[in-house]
């Protein structure tokens, strides 16, 4: 007598399963997500034992494999090509997520309208642009508006998983983009379009399709609350490459960054500007996160950080005022509050600096935002000027991680934060003393390697007035 199958419950958001039903989902802490599933039982007439297959082709030694297939071909944009590793990848399944409004589609259009005019250059087959979540006429608004009009970029506004794989195989295109991967359905899986289910089982169709057919394939994914794909975790493990688009819909800068890459590095950062024109690609971002090189106002410092491998010019200001309030205020923007709490702590222990009485605002420039211990420097200078009202000295930069006791430690990636100070036209730099003596001299540019905070506040800023 077959075993009646016990009931299970699976996640609708990350594929977790239990056997019995709770309010939490243990894996990724979703309340009321999990839903009642009966297991597949397999045939007992079924043989357990698998049998061989003949294969389509045969093992070949791998230095007689051809690579030319898996060549990198340019999209049209050279800041996602540089996230890439150089281009997309003939048979690449890449999956491009962001929060709603940050300019996925916009970005996805362009590049939809620069490759049809590259594949028709070089007489490959059109650009297929899918989209399930906006009519045809909404998406040619904007694509009128950006001005990525072509004639060799088709677009079609399908939901249907077999409906797409038909537009496929009819017009053979030489890229496809699908905006979103969650609002696709097919009619041979249970479940609603979103659902674990039929996420995992349309991606890995389309998987399934671009290796077969060498066609590279771009999908949009959709993000949680918390910033995470939304969709079973298998997804970010199908496909071959995934990106993350990043930015505050209040600013215009916007950060591409490769979270997985099976073809190039994943420390590679895209910067892009959001205009109402369309998203423009920015080689040297540095005007968006600076307001006034070298400027004499107290309260201000300037940082190099590193995003990815990429150096990139920060300023940092602070606002220091004295209130009356029991509790002060302390506001940080762009900037990490619990660094920006300890050094607040830093400054008062070690230099004297008393801000019990005072409300603290610590904020970047441009939209630009920095986590990492290298801006810890900065953040204590600009603190430090505005409290004793004396600015920076003209064309100072200042990189180091602050510890508890006040010394500056080393920080990585500081050869090329001193280019990138170089080239933008600072004069003075000042570095942790530790492992300065392996830097390079740069032209242009005098470097000051501090032990300490109290060294830093000395070089740093300027003399006070007599």
């Amino acid at each position: 007598m077959a075993k009646k199958p016990t009931l299970q419950y699976e996640c609708s958001e990350c594929g977790w399963t239990t056997s019995k039903w709770i309010g939490q989902c243990r894996q990724c802490s979703a309340w009321g997500t999990l839903e009642e599933k009966t297991p597949v039982v397999a045939s007992p007439s079924r043989s357990a034992v698998s049998q061989p297959l003949t294969p389509r082709s045969e093992a070949a030694p791998i230095s007689q494999v051809s690579a030319d297939v898996a060549r990198y071909r340019s999209t049209g944009v050279s800041e996602l090509d540089r996230v890439l590793g150089g281009g997309i990848v003939p048979g690449a399944v890449v999956l491009l997520a962001g929060e709603p409004g940050v300019g996925k589609s916009t970005l996805l259009l362009d590049v939809a309208a620069k490759s049809a005019q590259d594949s028709k250059e070089h007489g490959m087959g059109p650009v297929l642009y899918i989209s399930a979540e906006e009519s045809a006429s909404q998406i040619r608004l904007r694509a009128e508006r950006i001005g990525a009009l072509h004639d060799e970029l088709l677009l079609a506004a399908e939901s249907n998983l077999e409906t797409i794989l038909g537009h496929v195989e009819s017009q053979r295109p030489s890229l496809l983009i699908v905006d979103s991967v969650q609002t696709i359905f097919s009619h041979d899986v249970d479940g609603s379009a979103g659902g674990v289910a039929q996420v995992r089982a349309v991606a890995a169709r389309l998987i399934h399709v671009a290796k077969e057919l060498n066609l590279p394939v771009i999908l949009v994914g959709h993000v949680t609350k918390d910033g995470g794909i939304a969709g079973p975790r298998i997804l970010e493990h199908l496909v071959d490459v995934v990106c993350q688009f990043e930015g505050d819909r209040h600013a215009r800068l916007r950060l591409l960054r490769a979270v997985k890459n099976r073809y190039g590095p994943t420390d590679e950062v895209g910067c892009f500007d959001l205009r109402d024109s369309g998203i423009i690609g920015l080689p040297d971002p540095s005007g968006l996160f600076l307001s006034q090189t070298g400027s004499d106002t107290p309260g201000t410092c300037i940082t190099v950080t590193l995003e990815g491998r990429r150096p990139i010019p920060t300023e940092v200001q602070s606002l220091v005022t004295h209130t009356n309030a029991g509790s002060p205020r302390r506001t940080t923007s762009g900037i990490d509050h619990s660094r920006v709490s300890m050094m607040l702590a830093v400054c008062q222990a070690r230099l004297g600096v008393d801000t019990s009485s005072s409300d603290v605002y610590v904020s970047t420039v441009g939209g630009a935002k920095t986590s990492e211990p290298a801006a810890d420097l900065a953040a204590a200078l600009a603190i430090i000027s505005a409290a004793w009202n004396r600015a920076m000295v003209k064309g100072t930069i200042a990189v180091g991680e602050v510890g508890l006791t006040g010394e500056i430690r080393a920080t990585s990636g500081v050869q090329r934060r001193l280019s990138e100070a170089a080239r933008l036209g600072f004069k003075k730099a000042i570095v942790p003393s530790t492992g300065s003596d392996d830097l390079r001299a740069v032209e242009g540019l005098t470097i000051y390697p501090v032990s300490d905070l109290t060294t830093a506040v000395r070089v740093g800023l300027e003399k006070p007035s007599s």
